[in-house]
């Protein structure tokens, strides 16, 4: 399974058109059975670059999914990380903000999750929404109480971009690497998944009468997504336009990202010095003369 990870990768400022950027591409697999061979085969990978990652505890490792609804942020998270440590490993869903996060600036709520070293930390939705929904629906802003003439200057969401890009390289200079994915999923394809999930009764939960509200936005949301993704990209922190109208396919572009981003990191499993070393050796030799005894017969 080879592509070139550039095909995906929006290059620090490059201006987004996303009508330009494919939903669908040539699979990268042959057969659902070589699917599922090619993602175990990039699971297996990943946890061993995980255990290697938790025993290096150098680094910490952030991703970051943004999707459209029905883009299918839940099932690429699910069969990616299926073979992860949980102790390495936490996902957090970022939804409507509660009182306390509102009394606070809007990069407050998701610093609270960020990871430790040696972990990876996911984020399903994250402070990225203060730049989509929030623009694409500005009444929200009143329960930010933001001051008036903060929030009416022409460069609100310039400096919005601004804060993002300097708390990642915070991150970045700080040993935290960010890998961040945005599901380009097509108007056509949601359609078809919204129907699936009305027609399948296991799957009515995934449905709300506000999926169908949103989805009268898609023009506004992807004019936000295209200037998000053109403010935010950078060499140290890049957007990945990972085309999600094929679940299957979506899932292997997004395991050889996270595959790759691990193995150029410089981990490595801890070194054992001499003193370590005789220590360990003690240890050993009270363990074989403490060996228990044979029973007698």
């Amino acid at each position: 399974m080879k592509f070139k990870l550039e095909d995906f990768q929006v290059k620090e400022g490059d201006k987004v058109n996303l009508t330009k950027w494919p939903t669908l591409v040539k699979p990268l697999y042959k057969s659902k059975k070589d699917y599922a061979k090619l993602l175990g085969e990039q699971v297996t990978e990943l946890s061993e670059l995980q255990q290697l990652h938790y025993a290096s505890n150098r680094y910490a490792v952030l991703l970051i999914f943004q999707a459209m609804d029905a883009a299918g942020k839940d099932g690429a998270i699910k069969h990616v990380m299926s073979g992860v440590n949980p102790q390495g490993c936490q996902v957090f869903s970022f939804k409507h903000p509660s009182a306390q996060e509102l009394e606070h600036d809007f990069l407050w709520r998701t610093t609270q999750s960020l990871p430790e070293r040696g972990r990876i930390g996911i984020f399903n939705r994250s402070y990225y929404e203060e730049v989509l929904i929030v623009r694409v629906h500005p009444e929200i802003l009143q329960a930010q109480r933001i001051p008036d003439e903060l929030e009416h200057i022409e460069t609100f969401w310039q400096d919005r971009y601004r804060s993002i890009v300097n708390l990642e390289n915070h991150l970045h200079n700080n040993g935290t690497k960010i890998i961040k994915f945005f599901l380009h999923l097509s108007e056509e394809e949601q359609r078809q998944r919204f129907l699936d999930r009305i027609d399948e009764p296991d799957n009515n939960w995934k449905f709300s009468t506000a999926d169908i509200e949103e989805r009268k936005f898609w023009p506004q949301y992807m004019h936000a997504y295209e200037a998000c993704l053109s403010a935010t990209s950078t060499q140290i922190a890049p957007w990945y336009v990972v085309p999600a109208d094929d679940k299957h396919n979506a899932r292997l572009i997004i395991s050889n990202i996270v595959v790759e981003a691990f193995k150029s990191l410089d981990m490595h499993y801890p070194e054992t010095d001499d003193t370590r070393r005789k220590e360990l050796l003690a240890i050993r030799k009270q363990l074989v003369q403490g060996a228990p005894r044979k029973a007698d017969r």
